[in-house]
């Protein structure tokens, strides 16, 4: 099923739709304010400065204030329930809201913003929180690209009602009015069809300090390193955006001599670039957590971003240019593409990265890990304008600031990569993986989601633990022979998986030992070691007898052991198939055809190698 077949599951669509719809309803306000200050009460230049720039400072503001406490409702209490009362919050802000605009009362629809803010707030943590409740593993990144989709798509869509709702003459306010309560309304009813998803921590101490709760889910949030720079990096996603969104309406005024039709047009092409970067992933993916497409969107945000400010650096030699006449004016498609092509990276960048904190967080802490997240993005975002403020003010041009922005990128991205090795592996194996082959895998929800288990594979070519590294959904140690490991340039990728090298008894009886004594040491951590039971690379393409290492391993710790079996590997370059012919190593099937067949656990009472042996063969059958 495509991720697109989730909106007609109940477990999703109605989440989806509440979540968009609030979306919508955040920056069609937001929008629509700043609309009747700027352009209905004929207030001056230094007191609409003064509204417009304070409005993000109050909507942001309970993300530091309630972050926490959020994330703690998110996993005491039952999170439907919680969404429904948000919901009708929402309904309560509208109706302040419009009388706000009918009044035009500023004070009050500054307030109604807070009100806003902390709508998000609460909603934040059961946003991301919900997901890994209601989906299947493999549908947790598709889930994430949908929900990055539709809220970019909410957003885009809200800013140019809310805009074109409050120029209407005479009626502006009240059409404004009159579609945010109405879209309250409908995220409520919405919310009404979510099927309920139970508390993850429902004997949690509730801590209503706010202060000294965020001090804890900020520490909760630091204990897993992983979990930690993923949240990093999606905050400097954060930072990385802001500073480019800011500085897009004076960019499009000096730079492409845009009127206010071109500015809306850059913002669609950003937000609609993010959206189909949101959806590819899942393919791209595999329909797995693959945190090596975070380096290839770091990439693409610099390179695209280094290409904006080379595409237009200087003054527009045209002024007033309607979006018409821009996509038809010298350059302007190259600055389209960059856009656009930023925004698709920004997908591949974020996406994956919040499945990847999903996915590592247990349950019970990961609305305070999401509530961490927040409360780091809200910081990250004031600093970025904060940033982009102070540049100005030193005389940079817009385009000069997307150049630092996007340079800046590079440094940040590097330094995540460092203390997060596994995130730049992961890019290794998935280039080398999907360049090389293309892999259907068949039978992986059989591996279980958590708890020790023992994978046990044929052995056909060297590339073999990398493919697997790149299909298996949760991570796991390989045991792979010691000269294998330290093949040079993919050393790099064994280290940071943790691989385990191992020796026969002969050639060095110590490396052995440690060998047994680490694999015994992750699975008693509850972690996945894979095996080559074959004891080396198949020599003629068959499947050797297996050796009695699995035994060992078991006798040791028992548990679950998973069969497994690589198919279409012998022939390739990388098998001892031309060594044996006695024929140079030369490359002759680019792209080729592999499979993975993932078998039932079998109970570790049960094992024995001729059993393993023959259900290898049975799952690879004459395909070698």
């Amino acid at each position: 099923m495509s991720q697109f077949g989730l909106l007609g599951k109940r477990r999703f669509a109605p989440f989806f739709w509440t979540q968009a719809l609030g979306a919508f309803n955040d920056s069609a306000f937001r929008n629509a304010m700043v609309m009747l200050a700027a352009f209905q009460m004929g207030l001056p230049d230094r007191e609409i400065s003064l509204y417009t720039n304070l409005a993000p400072a109050l909507f942001i503001l309970p993300y530091f204030l309630f972050s926490a406490t959020a994330g703690q409702l998110a996993e005491k209490f039952e999170k439907t329930r919680i969404i429904r009362y948000v919901k009708l919050f929402e309904i309560a802000a509208m109706l302040l809201a419009a009388w706000g605009f009918h009044t035009h009362n500023l004070v009050l629809l500054l307030g109604v913003l807070f009100m806003m803010g902390m709508h998000s707030t609460v909603f934040g943590p059961i946003k991301y929180a919900i997901l890994p409740q209601a989906l299947k593993p493999e549908e947790l990144v598709g889930g994430n690209g949908m929900v990055e989709m539709g809220t970019q798509l909410a957003i885009l869509i809200g800013m140019v009602l809310g805009n074109s709702l409050m120029l209407l003459a005479g009626i502006g306010p009240y059409a404004a009015a009159a579609a945010t309560i109405g879209i309250a309304m409908a995220g409520y009813a919405c919310s009404r069809k979510i099927p309920p998803a139970p508390a993850t921590a429902p004997d949690l101490e509730f801590n209503w300090n706010p202060f000294s709760e965020t001090v804890r889910v900020l520490g909760i949030t630091r204990s897993d390193r992983a979990v930690f720079n993923a949240v990093l990096g999606i905050s400097w996603f954060w930072f990385f955006g802001t500073v480019l969104v800011a500085q897009l309406p004076i960019y499009t005024k000096l730079n492409l001599g845009g009127d206010g039709s071109v500015n809306t047009l850059v913002l669609t092409l950003f937000s609609l670039g993010t959206g189909i970067g949101s959806l590819m992933c899942e393919r791209m993916s595999g329909k797995r957590v693959e945190i090596g497409l975070v380096p290839l969107g770091a990439f693409g945000l610099t390179a695209f971003g280094i290409d904006l400010f080379l595409a237009r650096p200087g003054a527009a030699g045209h002024m007033g240019l309607d979006w018409w006449a821009f996509l038809h004016a010298a350059g302007s498609w190259r600055i389209v593409f960059d856009l656009t092509a930023i925004g698709v990276f920004a997908g591949f960048y974020v996406v994956p990265l919040f499945a990847f904190v999903q996915s590592r967080t247990p349950a019970s802490h990961l609305s305070r890990v999401i509530a961490g997240n927040n409360i780091l993005n809200a910081l990250l975002i004031v600093l970025a304008s904060m940033f982009g403020l102070l540049l100005g003010r030193l005389g940079m041009s817009a385009a000069r600031i997307f150049l630092v922005d996007a340079l800046l990128n590079v440094l940040v991205a590097a330094y995540i990569f460092t203390l997060v090795p596994e995130f730049l592996m992961r890019f290794i194996t998935w280039v080398l993986v999907n360049t090389l082959y293309r892999v259907r895998v068949d039978g992986m929800p059989h591996l279980p989601e958590e708890g020790p288990v023992l994978l046990v594979c044929n052995h056909v070519s060297f590339m073999d633990p990398l493919l697997l590294m790149a299909n298996l959904r949760r991570p796991a140690r390989f045991v792979m022979y010691y000269r294998i490991f330290n093949t040079p340039l993919l050393s790099f990728v064994f280290r940071t998986a943790k691989a385990i090298p191992i020796a026969g008894y002969k050639e060095d009886p110590e490396v052995l030992q440690q060998a047994y004594d680490a694999i015994d040491a992750a699975l008693a951590a509850g972690e996945v070691v894979c095996i080559f039971p074959e004891g080396g690379l198949t020599g003629d393409g068959e499947i050797a007898p297996f050796r009695a290492g699995v035994e060992k391993i078991l006798a040791r710790r028992p548990v679950p052991v998973l069969p497994m079996a690589l198919c279409g590997l012998w022939g390739s370059v990388w098998s001892r198939r031309d060594s044996m012919l006695g024929r140079g190593r030369l490359p002759r099937r680019f792209r080729a055809r592999v499979e993975l067949v993932v078998d039932a656990p079998v109970p570790p009472g049960q094992v024995s190698m001729e059993m393993l042996e023959a259900r290898v063969r049975e799952l690879r059958g004459d395909r070698a």
